[in-house]
């Protein structure tokens, strides 16, 4: 198949890249840089110059694809303020790309997130969260918009776009990761202390970002039309287990923080830290054959490469 990925030259879209071509498939990557242009073409994939306000191009190169895998998203602006930017700006280039694929039976696979959608401490399943008021709680108006994006690509399985969601944990950890762990890492270092809030007690799922870019190709291979997928290898590791990780690393006490100063601590990392967020995968193993092969989060961890600076 030739594959039509965004977001080809991130993190795990590196990843997805080099498991569409190890599979036999043929990869158009879209580049937004020369550097993301070079790496792209060095891994074996075909470029696209663009970005995510180049509807026109999304649509065109969508329409000459056999399939699409969408993990591009302006994390640059979400992240600085502007996350109803760039929750926009996603929304319209999967339109387009919905566009392109309509009535063809292709696949497009979508990246989307498990955190906030379990409620009670029960894993949210691959089932929940497709009820905005009842199973998607004190979301904002961004990661509302993220939401709704969502669903409307399940929502093209009935204009004949053989479509899938795949739900990503906060964490894709391995070697070279620069996201939550990293930053929790980084935090630890600046305070002196390894803290983790309250009791600790709040859940954080992961994958290993290799086993989630095999999802990805599953899911472009042989995912029904309309799938909800969990990219979930550990359900939930408790937040207190991953500070004291953190703490025996960076040889420094391991302490509770109270959730009156969690703000002031941890800064943007609070909410996601607070939240018990585990997830389950079972109806995803059980409906493609995944199973998750690499390290846990705990034991690559354990290998150190986190505590290199």
């Amino acid at each position: 198949m030739r594959i039509f990925v965004t977001g080809a030259s991130g993190w795990i879209g590196s990843a997805v890249v080099q498991e569409l071509i190890e599979h036999d498939h043929k990869v158009i990557g879209l580049a937004r840089s020369d550097a993301s242009a070079i790496s792209l073409a060095a891994n074996g994939a075909e470029v696209q110059r663009g970005d995510l306000d180049d509807l026109d191009t999304l649509q065109a190169v969508a329409a000459e694809s056999d399939g699409v895998i969408h993990l591009a998203f302006k994390h640059d602006i979400a992240f600085s303020g502007g996350f109803q930017d760039a929750a926009d700006a996603d929304r319209r280039a999967v339109e387009s790309i919905g566009r392109a694929l309509e009535g063809s039976g292709r696949p497009f696979a979508i990246a989307s997130g498990t955190l906030g959608l379990a409620i009670g401490g029960k894993p949210a399943t691959e089932l929940d969260g497709h009820a905005l008021d009842t199973s998607v709680p004190a979301l904002g108006n961004g990661p509302r918009t993220r939401w709704a994006t969502s669903e409307f690509v399940i929502s093209l399985a009935q204009q004949g776009v053989r479509s899938s969601v795949v739900r990503l944990p906060p964490t894709n950890h391995g070697d070279g990761d620069h996201g939550f762990i990293a930053s929790l890492i980084g935090i630890a270092r600046d305070k002196g202390v390894s803290g983790y809030i309250g009791d600790g007690s709040s859940h954080w799922p992961a994958v290993h970002r290799l086993d989630s870019a095999r999802l990805f190709r599953l899911a472009v291979e042989k995912a029904p039309a309309g799938s909800t997928l969990h990219a979930v290898a550990d359900e939930g590791i408790t937040i207190r287990e991953i500070a004291e990780i953190v703490g025996r690393h960076l040889d420094i006490p391991v302490v509770s923080i109270p959730s009156e100063l969690a703000e002031s601590h941890f800064t943007w990392m609070a909410g996601f830290l607070a939240a018990d967020s585990p997830a389950s995968s079972a109806l995803t193993r059980a409906l493609l054959d995944w199973e998750p092969t690499n390290l846990g989060l705990i034991e690559d961890l354990e290998q150190g490469h986190y505590f290199v600076k």
